[in-house]
C-alpha cells in the first residue's frame, strides 16, 4: 500500500529530476497512489472512514490540486 509519504516523495523525486511544461502535463501518480486514494474515498461515501483516513484524503486532495494548478501553468506555457 502506498503510504502519503510515499506519494509525496513521488512527487518530490519527479520535481528534483527537472522538468518542462510537457512533463508535468503528463504527470501521473502511481497505481498505488490512485488505488489508495479511491479506497480512501470509497471509505468517505460509505461514512466508515475513520479521522485518521478523513485527514490522509484530504492531504491527497490538496497535492491533486497542487499539481492541477502546476498542470494548468504548464499548459499555458505550452501553448506559449
Amino acid at each position: 500500500m502506498t503510504t502519503l509519504n510515499q506519494a509525496v516523495d513521488e512527487i518530490l523525486d519527479f520535481l528534483a529530476a527537472g522538468t518542462t511544461a510537457e512533463s508535468i502535463s503528463r504527470f501521473r501518480p502511481s497505481e498505488e497512489a490512485q488505488i489508495r486514494v479511491r479506497d480512501l474515498v470509497g471509505l468517505r461515501a460509505e461514512s466508515k472512514a475513520t479521522p485518521e483516513e478523513e485527514e490522509e484524503l484530504e492531504e491527497y486532495l490538496r497535492l491533486e490540486h497542487l499539481m492541477i494548478m502546476a498542470k494548468a501553468r504548464a499548459q499555458v506555457r505550452l501553448q506559449s
